[in-house]
């Protein structure tokens, strides 16, 4: 079976409505994609906390819909802009979508991924291309961290680096739970996960489960009811952004236990500066390593000086 889309290039106060007309003429799907991708005047609409622009809408918006392939796609163009008071049906170019394995497609995508010296990422589909490596079976889902991002692999590569077996963990800001089995595999001892995301914490478990990691995962609420309560940790994880990061300086330095570390990421290079100050009066912080424009940012608490990065090579 085949469809065909049909794209129409309109302006942004049009495009909401326009795309539920489409639907209400016979479209079988609709999405709104920024006319200007690929080029200087693209707009991101989703940044930080507090940085969000005023509306969720791009200046000029390309609205795809997708047809049955023997349908009356000028009529449905026609019908959806006299059903929003258009003067003029919009011009509009059509493309034909064949049929494929959409699964074996989306799979295709996702491929095993080497991290730091040893880690493997491994969807379920493939088979560990060293299967004596640290093996992390995980699948793309809802929740964020599949290795793929600088921050996440920052985090992973300081894991590795600096091994803590028997020690205690914290993984603030979970999301998937990859950094905690990172954690739990190179041989901690107690490890805990947080999120404010109840998906994020069910997929956590799920994963845990299926890498045969013994971790527990909570929602904020619940964690500060739980065992670890007022409990200290020998590495604290965070990778969120920088302004919740900023915000939640004196929780997460007071989470670290005397000469634990504290290791920050989800903060680009341009922002290391501002968030090693507001964790200053507790632990002093530096760059650990820079990737792709994000950094890890790390220290130990009780020092008087921020840790070297990392070296060259290592």
């Amino acid at each position: 079976m085949s469809w065909t889309e049909i794209v129409i290039e309109i302006a942004r106060d049009n495009a909401e409505a326009m795309s539920d007309a489409l639907m209400e003429a016979g479209a079988l799907s609709v999405s709104v994609e920024d006319a200007d991708e690929g080029t200087d005047a693209e707009q991101p609409l989703f940044g930080e906390p507090g940085m969000e622009p005023k509306e969720a809408a791009w200046e000029r918006s390309r609205v795809v819909a997708l047809t049955d392939v023997d349908a009356d796609q000028a009529a449905i163009v026609a019908a959806a802009a006299q059903a929003v008071g258009m003067a003029e049906v919009p011009a509009f170019t059509m493309r034909p979508v064949e049929e494929q394995d959409w699964v074996r497609l989306t799979q295709s995508q996702f491929a095993p991924i080497h991290i730091g010296k040893n880690i493997w990422v491994v969807p379920s589909w493939h088979e560990a291309p060293d299967p004596d490596g640290l093996i992390l079976e995980l699948d793309p889902g809802l929740a964020f961290g599949t290795g793929s991002h600088p921050t996440t692999r920052l985090c992973m590569e300081w894991l590795e680096a600096n091994p803590a077996p028997g020690k205690t963990v914290l993984d603030y800001g979970c999301g998937s739970g990859i950094l905690a089995m990172v954690a739990k595999k190179l041989g901690a001892q107690t490890v805990a996960g947080v999120d404010i995301d109840p998906q994020a914490i069910e997929s956590a478990r799920d994963n845990a489960e299926r890498n045969q990691c013994d971790i527990e995962y909570f929602l904020p609420d619940t964690f500060a009811t739980s065992a670890h309560a007022t409990a200290k940790f020998d590495i604290v994880v965070a990778n969120i952004l920088s302004s919740p990061l900023k915000l939640m300086a004196p929780m997460l330095s007071g989470r670290v236990a005397d000469g634990g570390a504290l290791i920050l990421s989800g903060v680009l290079a341009r922002q290391a500066e501002e968030v090693a100050a507001a964790y200053a009066p507790f632990i002093q912080l530096g760059v650990w390593a820079e990737q792709d424009g994000w950094v890890a940012l790390h220290g130990r608490l009780g020092s008087t000086q921020a840790p070297a990065p990392r070296a060259e090579g290592a």
